[in-house]
């Protein structure tokens, strides 16, 4: 059975940083393109960044580029987000979905059919 679990989450200050991991099991994730959504209170899930299976390449929400890094460890069967300079404004729930269709790496909930339970990051002081 396909897994994803997602740790890494907590309560941090307004320019703190944050280390997401979101581990499989059941399947390895360096054939699959991985993404990262997350969902405030009263908002749609959107899109925060993935890595596609195909190149490796990577994408990001324009709202956290420079300050998020997405990465993969195939030792680990982990994929890490990497978030720096965190903003009231990242709060949320962070999931992590993956997807095994080798067709780039869009930032949209549908392209996804496996998904975590996710993680709460709050950031706030």
């Amino acid at each position: 059975q396909l897994q994803l679990v997602e740790s890494g989450g907590g309560l941090v200050q307004p320019g703190g940083s944050l280390r997401l991991s979101c581990a499989a099991s059941g399947f390895m994730l360096d054939y699959y393109t991985i993404g990262w959504f997350r969902q405030a209170p009263g908002k749609e899930r959107e899109g925060v960044s993935c890595i596609s299976s195909r190149d490796d390449s990577t994408n990001y929400v324009d709202s956290v580029k420079g300050r998020f890094a997405i990465s993969r460890d195939n030792a680990k069967n982990t994929v890490t987000l990497q978030m720096n300079s965190l903003k009231p404004e990242d709060t949320g729930v962070y999931y992590c979905a993956a997807e095994s269709a080798p067709w780039g790496c869009p930032l949209t909930t549908s392209y996804y059919d496996y998904w975590g339970q996710g993680t709460q990051v709050t950031v706030s002081s």
